[in-house]
């Protein structure tokens, strides 16, 4: 349960994923996840009771807190698991039908940054989220509980390769490619057009680094964020909120 690397690849074999905590959970199922089975101990079974009784088939696995420790390798102080079916992703093109804005999700590796930049998509109106084929996995446990369940909310996909195929496709589209990156010729957001007439793919890159070499070239724009303060640059889950708040102020929503 702890082994990042490995539950990434084993729960995506198994077809599963985990969801933590009532309001998790309660999203996932209002979303159409199934569940698999239940584990928690006895004192949340009465809590847990609306939840898994809509699925009366489904085992509900009950211990002591000490022996629930032990199987998952950490405390289940958010009350319960649940081992849900993971669902069947969409076509690229399929979840780029009817969209406006898309945020483009390139190599971020760490889980807590991917479920903020889900709830950020959810509550400022980005319309899908693409995620690269080297992208942390938005099912894994941490990212759906950092985003609160959104990552239910949220039309999501991975590319399959990514930048030049996947830009292609958003190009095909009908899509401006902008991408978020300190470069020299990047233009300040408040001055990049972002209003209704354009389809606009947001792009931020992995921690650290940034966006690829290829992924700059492929881009119709880079936009920059205004700093003050000598701060150059900000944790990219908070910069994905400020480039989707402009979008959606830019809209007039």
């Amino acid at each position: 349960m702890t082994d990042v690397k490995l539950r990434s690849r084993v729960e995506v074999e198994r077809g599963l994923f985990m969801a933590e905590s009532y309001e998790v959970i309660s999203r996932a199922m209002d979303a159409g996840m199934q569940p698999r089975s239940f584990l928690m101990s006895e004192k949340w079974l009465e809590r847990f009771a609306p939840l898994y009784s809509r699925f009366p088939d489904v085992p509900v696995y009950v211990g002591e807190e000490a022996l629930l420790e032990t199987l998952t390798g950490f405390h289940l102080h958010r009350g319960a698991l649940a081992a849900m079916q993971r669902p069947e992703l969409p076509a690229v093109d399929d979840l780029l039908a009817g969209a406006r804005t898309v945020a483009v999700l390139e190599d971020i590796v760490d889980h807590t940054n991917v479920g903020a930049m889900f709830r950020s998509a959810a509550a400022l109106g980005v319309d899908a989220v693409l995620v690269t084929p080297r992208c942390a996995d938005p099912l894994y446990r941490r990212s759906i509980r950092v985003s609160m369940g959104t990552v239910f909310q949220v039309p999501w996909t991975r590319l399959e390769a990514w930048p030049e195929a996947g830009v292609d496709l958003l190009h095909e589209a009908g899509f401006d490619v902008l991408a978020l990156a300190l470069t020299d010729g990047a233009v300040a957001l408040d001055a990049v057009d972002l209003g209704p007439a354009r389809k606009v793919a947001l792009v931020l890159g992995a921690e650290g680094h940034g966006l690829k070499p290829a992924t700059l070239c492929a881009a119709d724009e880079h936009v920059v964020i205004p700093m003050a303060g000598g701060v150059d640059s900000l944790n990219v889950a908070a910069a994905s909120a400020v480039v989707f708040w402009q979008r959606r102020a830019m809209l007039g929503a």
